[in-house]
């Protein structure tokens, strides 16, 4: 539908020569299209132009090829290249495209009097103001519908019958209504691809005249019906056989497991089996599955027990009801069991397991210190979670050791200029956890210098240590860091690995 109505759009005039065609047959709003002729001009023609003519400032005509002769013919049709695209045409009338049906004439005329001689007339119609096709989309759609049942004919009550409705043509959109006299069956169907089905097992005996009225999706679209004819006939009860067994059987002691199996042929027969004992219901119904159903009881009383199994179909009409021959059992008083366990417990090694939620610490900028000695700077470290499992609580030692910071290039600060003070951030009260010593930082000695006896921790020092009997649990450490920085160190990023060792 275009222009916001549903009824199919006046067709161009036809022009005294003949028809033209549309290249390509569909476009958008900046296609440059051609028109090629259904036959030659008139001999009393040398030349050709084409006009536009349509909605809004389109309705006084616009010259959308000049005057030309340009592959010009009297003996048979020929292309008119439009000069410009639709939208241009409509900048050059100040306006814009909007959806409906532009008509193209195309004009033989005498090149210097510009009389027309005679005329080709086509159309585009834009379906929005950026897209157009050859063929009115509203044009009257005459369709038509058939409807076939499977099963063909007949059927049995009971039994699903599809029905299949096939639209023609098949490109028609809308849905399909199926109804059984004036009842509808089910809801509408959308038609796919010209066909649209519908399944229902619920039709009852007797003659039904089924239908299905196929409605178009939009107005333009004519709707169909097509009819069939089917006998449904009432089902013949099929007659089944049901047996049972009893596990075990003959006797057996009170308070022991009994199962009763029950087997019904035909095994597609749909229903439940009703135990029985002593004449009695026994426990609820047990729905069939395969042919066959099961029940397991350990309370039957002691003494005599005669049971059957009794087939109660779903559908009366399909198959007929049976029942067992009687399976007699005797229950035995309970006479008392023995038995016996064996205990037994693994402790299991369990692990030690040192993790940083977050490996990344920045210091910030170093600062010169007042005396223009060095520069410094400050943090802490990211929380560190021990957490020990181990069988037989031997307590554990945290140690770290940092290299030298780089920056990635040729520079770097000497790992010693680092120091820590450890602290406990958290732990159980259960544990005995030590914070390892503080360590001064050196005093910003150069890359490749040792640093003094105790200072900085380019060596191993000790962060925590767990007493023996004191480490079991999870337990977090942290560190206050300080940095000595060499004045005579170049301006950069510099990034140094601490490794933390757990023991």
């Amino acid at each position: 539908m275009i222009g916001g109505a549903s009824a199919a759009l006046a067709a161009p005039p036809a022009g005294s020569l003949g028809s033209g065609v549309v290249t390509p047959a569909t476009g958008n709003d900046i296609t440059v299209a051609k028109v090629h002729t259904s036959a030659g001009c008139s001999t009393d023609s040398n030349a050709y132009n084409a006009t536009i003519t349509g909605p809004g400032a389109f309705a006084a005509g616009f010259l959308i090829a000049d005057t030309q002769n340009v592959g010009f013919s009297t003996t048979g049709g020929f292309d008119v290249q439009l000069k410009e695209s639709f939208k241009d045409a409509a900048t050059d009338l100040s306006t814009t495209l909007q959806a409906g049906e532009y008509d193209i004439t195309v004009n033989c005329v005498d090149d210097f009097s510009l009389d027309v001689k005679g005329t080709f007339t086509t159309a585009v119609y834009f379906t929005s103001p950026t897209a157009y096709v050859t063929s009115d989309p509203n044009a009257p759609v005459t369709t038509s519908t058939s409807l076939t049942t499977n099963p063909a004919g007949s059927a049995t009550q009971g039994n699903t019958v599809t029905l299949t409705a096939s639209v023609t043509p098949a490109s028609a959109g809308g849905t399909v209504q199926f109804k059984d006299g004036a009842t509808n069956l089910g809801s509408p169907v959308t038609v796919v691809n010209g066909v649209a089905t519908f399944s229902t097992a619920a039709l009852t005996s007797g003659s039904h005249s089924l239908s299905a009225v196929f409605t178009g999706a939009t107005a333009n679209v004519q709707g169909s019906t097509g009819t069939a004819t089917i006998q449904i006939n009432a089902p013949v009860a099929t007659p089944t056989s049901t047996s049972l067994t009893v596990n075990p059987s003959g006797t057996t002691a009170q308070y022991s497991t009994v199962q009763l199996s029950a087997g019904v042929t035909p095994a597609g027969a749909a229903g439940a089996i009703q135990f029985t004992d002593n004449g009695a219901n026994f426990g609820a119904p047990v729905t069939l599955s395969g042919g066959t159903a099961t029940l397991s009881t350990s309370g039957l009383a002691a003494g005599a027990h005669s049971f059957t199994a009794k087939f109660v179909p779903a559908n009366a009409a399909a198959y007929t009801g049976s029942e067992s021959a009687a399976a007699p059992l005797t229950v035995t008083p309970f006479a008392g069991v023995t038995a016996s366990e064996q205990i037994t417990t693994t402790v299991t090694a369990g692990a030690l397991v040192i993790s940083v939620a977050n490996t990344n610490v920045t210091l910030p900028s170093p600062t010169l210190t007042a005396d223009a000695s060095k520069l410094t700077t400050a943090g802490e470290l990211n929380p560190i979670t021990v957490t020990d499992t181990r069988a037989g609580n031997p307590g554990w030692n945290v140690s770290g050791q940092v290299n030298d910071f780089a920056d990635g290039q040729s520079h770097a600060i000497n790992g010693g200029n680092l120091g820590w003070t450890p602290k406990i951030v958290n732990k159980l009260p259960v544990q005995n956890i030590t914070a390892g010593p503080a360590v001064q930082p050196a005093d910003a000695i150069q890359p490749g210098a040792t640093p003094g006896n105790g200072l900085g921790i380019a060596s191993s020092r000790t962060l925590a240590t767990a007493a023996a009997q004191g480490g079991t649990g999870t337990a977090n450490l942290g560190a206050d860091l300080a940095l000595n920085v060499p004045t005579s160190t170049v301006a950069g990023t510099y990034t140094a690995t601490l490794t933390l060792t757990a023991i």
